[in-house]
């Protein structure tokens, strides 16, 4: 399991779990998000068909909302809850700038999700997109 999530975390193949999906670093704001044709170890194709990672705004959103959640809880936590105190009111902007700052590595681990739930692990999973 903790293979696992570090294959996806440092946003390998999740196939072999051994080649890098991006070109780039998360933090190249231009061309951050580029993502490779192929696999270079096991040439597993990175994009079966136009329009396939449309699903990662879901993951992403999804992401966003668990992220949101644990810092509210996180906030009230530390800081007490009640409607008299305005304490809970910074909680949003400063959850909106922390959200802003990890967007480009939350776009890339949905996809790097959304890649997992078709190919994990699973060797005879589009045969023919394999190098030759």
């Amino acid at each position: 399991m903790l293979q696992f999530l570090k294959n996806i975390f440092s946003f390998k193949c999740p196939r072999c779990h051994k080649g890098n999906l991006f070109i780039n670093k998360w933090y190249n704001i231009t061309n951050g998000n580029k993502m490779v044709e192929k696999c270079s170890v096991c040439g597993q194709r990175t994009e079966l068909e136009p329009g396939f990672y449309q699903g990662t705004g879901y993951v992403s959103y999804g992401l966003t909302v668990g992220i949101s959640i644990v810092t509210f809880v996180a906030w009230i936590a530390a800081t007490g809850y009640g409607f008299k105190n305005k304490e809970v009111l910074w909680w949003f902007p400063l959850n909106v700038l922390l959200l802003i700052v990890l967007q480009p590595w939350l776009m890339r681990l949905s996809r790097v999700l959304w890649l997992t739930l078709f190919f994990h692990g699973d060797d005879k999973f589009h045969p023919n997109n394999t190098k030759k």
